[in-house]
């Protein structure tokens, strides 16, 4: 693997101070893609896509850095159907970053490349698996015309690329936790909100795991962080709710509707 540079460990934390400062946890792949524009030199576009191969269907988010939005969802779907080198990749439970160009040994006179320089101009391509059971298929691809992706970028996506799965697994979860608060049966109209506790969107996240009787090693798992880490989190949840154990803290949050 090819030997980073200190610029490029510099960018990395970069990019993990930057996520841990956003206030809007669904802004964070926006911001992740414009970092990874300059990062990797590309100049097209981002797209974390959710690839089912059984199924032979797919969705997409695109950036160029500039969002697409699901603009780019019919070309995934028939790179799927055309089975584009990276979907058996994906399939095969592959989790290196990875050229396209090393799974396609004519790939600048393939269909796949020709369609994607009449698409977006690109002639290269990278993959970046997001290894995930809950999300098979997930990933992230970058693309570039004026060279292939080399050792140096392929190694700055393999030491990145725990960051990019934390981020997509964290953002997973705290719209899966979302979505069963919308759903539960609501208080009065004055119950209180995760803001008014000066909870973080990780703080949430952590108390609805814990609320799903998950272990601290389990909610570390879930969302790639260490227990340590976890316990920290708890801690603070703990001051805001003025409690000082699991059962009386998943207590407060149940009656103020912060957890199904």
């Amino acid at each position: 693997m090819a030997q980073l540079l200190i610029r490029d460990y510099e960018r990395m934390l970069d990019i993990v101070a930057a996520v841990l400062q956003l206030d809007d946890p669904d802004s964070a792949w926006k911001l992740i893609a414009e970092r990874l524009h300059e990062t990797l030199d590309c100049d097209n576009l981002v797209i974390l896509s959710g690839i089912r191969v059984d199924e032979r269907t797919g969705h997409a988010d695109g950036w160029a850095p500039v969002s697409l939005g699901e603009s780019l969802a019919d070309v995934v779907q028939r790179r799927v159907r055309q089975k584009h080198p990276l979907v058996p990749y994906l399939a095969a439970g592959q989790h290196g970053p990875v050229a396209v160009s090393q799974l396609c040994d004519s790939w600048r006179d393939s269909e796949w490349c020709s369609e994607a320089r009449a698409d977006c101009g690109s002639t290269y391509q990278m993959g970046l698996p997001l290894p995930d059971a809950a999300a098979r298929g997930a990933g992230i691809v970058v693309f570039g015309s004026q060279r292939d992706f080399g050792e140096r970028e392929l190694a700055f996506a393999a030491r990145i690329q725990p960051l990019l799965l934390g981020v997509h697994r964290q953002l997973r979860e705290l719209r899966r936790l979302r979505g069963e608060l919308t759903s539960a049966p609501r208080g009065p109209e004055s119950a209180p909100s995760p803001e008014d506790f000066g909870l973080t969107p990780r703080e949430l996240t952590v108390l609805g795991l814990l609320a799903e009787g998950l272990t601290t090693r389990a909610i570390g798992r879930r969302l790639t962080i260490s227990p340590h880490t976890v316990n920290r989190h708890l801690e603070k949840v703990y001051r805001k709710f003025g409690t000082n154990n699991r059962v009386s803290t998943v207590s407060v949050a149940k009656r103020a509707g912060l957890v199904a």
